[in-house]
């Protein structure tokens, strides 16, 4: 069986966690040795399409007309597109219709974490969701002394200075100007946000934050991978305050980084990420800035908490990732077959019926 993997406009995606999904999911089929394509003019039996937009649907809608069946990959849901850009409340009608026509009309639906999972399902679409995370190709985050000192020759940071990173688009629910305030209570410490976002779709709290930042702050917009790797595995903790996730790609990078992890205390991590055991949570300012401040102070205590964050991210290799898929999609193609039979098994099953009608 042979699966199209497929991203609408994967040019404009590449630099999002969507687009680093793509690339793991063909890394992951490539492991499980699972035949998939990208290209929508070759044959394929399955379609995995993982964008809402207008020519994901079209895609989905070809397929049903060849008897191909559609797996949605559930990105997306109500509540992470909430607070994040501007104008986001006028397209979220938009959204919400994309979100309801892609998953409604799905054969079944992926997503990344149990969490998602019970929130597509409260959507009422009454399809099957099957669970399988992004993933994480551990051998990309494992120690390189020339990434860190790229990194370190790129911000001019002198040895032993400290560093705190966070990694994402500049959308308000990533708790950006939450990243800047708590910023404010350690200006001897340099706190570097990698992320972009065109300004024109800046929400007007992200703007003033980023105006008002103070001089500890750097926001470089996009960097190149090493440098960011070389940020997670030089930085002495990965802040990351986002209000909403479906599963969090940079937290997994940072785990696998062995980076001390500092979290929103929020319900994507309530099943597998555990506060003083293999990451940090808080949710108020002050909050953050007491653990900050504790695990700057205690970083022999930290050793521990870090490998268990690598156990974490241990289980979501890519190798497992396509393990994973493979059972997925032999599943649902499975399932399809028992009510959309093609053509030769139809041939088949009728053959069936007339020999057992002569006995």
């Amino acid at each position: 069986m042979k699966v199209l993997i497929y991203f609408q406009s994967e040019r404009l995606l590449r630099k999002s966690g969507i687009g680093r999904a793509m690339r793991h999911q063909m890394n992951a089929c490539k492991s499980a040795h699972q035949d998939f394509t990208i290209k929508i003019h070759e044959p394929y039996d399955m379609a995995h399409i993982n964008t809402i937009y207008e020519r994901s649907y079209s895609l989905l809608k070809s397929c049903h007309k060849k008897n191909i069946p559609v797996i949605a990959h559930g990105h997306s849901t109500y509540e992470d597109f909430r607070n994040s850009f501007a104008f986001w409340k006028i397209a979220k009608v938009w959204f919400n219709h994309r979100i309801k026509t892609m998953y409604s009309n799905a054969d079944a639906i992926i997503t990344p974490t149990k969490y998602s999972k019970s929130l597509i399902e409260s959507y009422g679409f009454n399809k099957e969701i099957y669970v399988c995370s992004n993933g994480i190709n551990l051998e990309d985050y494992s120690y390189s002394q020339d990434k860190i000192d790229a990194f370190k020759k790129k911000f001019k940071i002198k040895d032993g200075q400290k560093v705190i990173i966070g990694v994402g688009m500049l959308f308000e629910r990533k708790g950006v100007p939450d990243f800047i305030e708590i910023a404010r209570h350690f200006p001897d410490i340099k706190f570097i946000w990698f992320g972009n976002l065109s300004p024109i779709l800046r929400t007007r709290v992200i703007k003033k934050a980023l105006k008002h930042k103070p001089k500890n702050v750097i926001f470089p917009g996009y960097m190149d991978n090493s440098i960011i790797k070389g940020a997670y595995l030089y930085a002495d903790l990965f802040l990351f305050p986002s209000y909403e996730e479906t599963e969090g790609i940079v937290v997994l990078e940072s785990l696998a980084s062995k980076c001390p992890t500092l979290i929103r205390d929020i319900g994507v991590y309530k099943e597998w990420l555990n506060d003083g055991v293999n990451c940090f949570k808080a949710n108020t300012i002050d909050e953050f800035v007491e653990k900050i401040r504790y695990i700057l102070s205690k970083p022999s205590e930290l050793e521990e908490i870090k490998e268990n964050g690598y156990k974490v991210v241990e289980e979501r290799t890519l190798d497992k990732v396509g393990s994973r898929l493979k059972e997925i999609y032999d599943t649902v193609y499975a399932k399809w077959l028992e009510t959309h039979p093609l053509p030769q098994e139809k041939e088949h099953k009728k053959q069936n019926k007339e020999a057992k009608n002569t006995l």
